[in-house]
């Protein structure tokens, strides 16, 4: 029951995410479908996105990157006084 109720949930989200016809035809090229409203207004747009692209990408990598090796192996190190 729990499989299905999820499936439904992600269809009707992609459903969602999908942009109306109206704003489809508003959309430039790149996003035609995508998204909803009327699109970037200037390149400074795509330069923003990209840039926070970017830096959500970094934050990733170096959280899974430390999360996975943390690297700190001494035996007073604060992480002790929660794991032990």
């Amino acid at each position: 029951m729990k499989k299905v109720t999820l499936v439904i949930l992600l269809m009707a989200c992609q459903v969602m995410a999908l942009a109306c016809p109206v704003c489809e035809k508003n959309q430039p090229a790149v996003l035609k479908g995508i998204s909803h409203g009327t699109g970037p207004e200037s390149n400074w747009d795509y330069a923003i996105v990209i840039g926070m692209v970017i830096i959500t990408l970094l934050t990733l990598i170096y959280t899974i990157k430390y999360v996975v090796k943390p690297g700190e192996k001494e035996d007073s190190h604060i992480k002790r006084t929660v794991i032990n």
